[in-house]
């Protein structure tokens, strides 16, 4: 399994305004926001085409934990 951490991975999670924001790992800041997930997943391609993009999404799985991120 690939480093969460490392800088070649961009995180689309959804804020509370309802939106979703691209994330880099550990920033402060999004690098960008969009009105829709599709729309958040397509701009993380365009800022890092070579990045692997992880889609946050929040389930239980059958470990018992949350299933936190999916590839898009």
């Amino acid at each position: 399994m690939k480093d969460k951490n490392n800088s070649n991975n961009l995180f689309v999670e959804r804020r509370p305004e309802g939106d979703y924001a691209v994330r880099k790992p550990n920033a402060g800041r999004a690098s960008a926001v969009a009105p829709t997930q599709a729309e958040a997943i397509g701009r993380a391609r365009e800022l890092n085409p070579d990045a692997a993009v992880h889609v946050e999404r929040v389930r239980n799985a059958n470990g018992g934990n949350p299933d936190k991120w999916r590839k898009p």
